[in-house]
């Protein structure tokens, strides 16, 4: 047998679960960490790092988690951290005792996720049935893509790769293959992103000249969306619900925004948001947009 394969599964409960046909069904490909990655410090620190920031948001709910994949598998926690973090109300029961109730649960957890990290299904790394089945390694990619979305300034460590072995049932017995996968991104691409650019920099070492550059972003503003009819007095306000970013990348970049596209007069935070994301995704695509941004 491939020692790859034993290796992944060197603890009992672990090779119990398999043994049993809990872990893979037939037909069935499994993505697991190796056990000779699980001690790695690196990951340690990350599973170390989220634990303490899911305990510090959901402090005054007096939820606490000891072990990321035994706690988060049932969809509770993850059903306070999104409501906690992103302000959402799911239409799912607080408690969910049954398998069934909970794969529920986490179906409606999983699309609200996805919602709102605007997110297809074929760029998701978990699944509903790889949380219930407290996959350390959909758990980690899942907490990581939530933490970076709803709190980009959490200082996840960089650069965490691991270890994996896939498995999958074939008609002729198992079959494996091993790969190196990141759960967070390079140093390198970290300190990119996080490099200030001139405005930062101006907001940091010369505060007593922001109001300067305030008037003179307001009067390109103006200058631009005033042949619309419309005048901005007040940037952080005037900004917030994406409109007025939006008209003004259409008359900069010479084109119509269909109105069937975006909220002219949104009138909740979604839409706002949605005005938001279509304005950085517009961005992106013209290259004038090298360092994330949070919507929110």
């Amino acid at each position: 047998m491939d020692p790859d394969f034993l290796d992944a599964f060197t603890q009992p409960s672990t090779l119990d679960r398999f043994l049993t046909g809990d872990v893979i069904a037939k037909g069935e490909k499994r993505k697991l960490i190796k056990q000779t990655s699980r001690n790695d410090p690196k990951l340690e620190e990350l599973k170390l790092v989220l634990t303490e920031w899911i305990n510090r948001t959901l402090k005054e709910e007096h939820i606490v988690v000891k072990s990321l994949e035994e706690d988060l598998y049932d969809g509770l926690v993850l059903h306070h951290l999104l409501e906690n973090l992103g302000s959402l109300k799911l239409d799912v029961d607080q408690i969910a005792l049954t398998e069934k109730k909970q794969r529920q649960k986490l179906s409606v957890i999983m699309e609200a996720v996805a919602k709102c990290l605007q997110l297809e299904e074929s760029q998701l790394k978990w699944s509903v049935e790889s949380i219930l089945a407290r996959d350390l390694l959909s758990t980690l990619h899942l907490l990581v893509a939530i933490a970076k979305h709803f709190e980009p300034s959490l200082a996840l460590p960089p650069n965490v790769q691991v270890e994996t072995i896939t498995i999958e049932t074939t008609s002729t017995g198992l079959k494996t293959s091993n790969a190196v996968e990141y759960i967070t991104e390079s140093k390198e691409n970290t300190e990119a992103q996080s490099k200030d650019d001139a405005f930062d920099e101006l907001f940091s070492c010369a505060p007593d000249k922001l109001d300067a550059v305030k008037q003179a972003v307001l009067q390109f503003v103006d200058q631009h969306i005033g042949k619309l009819g419309l005048n901005v007095k007040d940037m952080e306000s005037q900004f917030s619900d994406g409109v007025i970013l939006l008209l003004l990348i259409g008359q900069l970049e010479g084109y119509f925004l269909n109105l069937k596209h975006f909220f002219l007069t949104p009138a909740s935070t979604m839409e706002m948001l949605h005005n938001v994301n279509l304005a950085l995704d517009l961005l992106a695509e013209g290259d004038l947009l090298n360092f994330p941004v949070n919507s929110e």
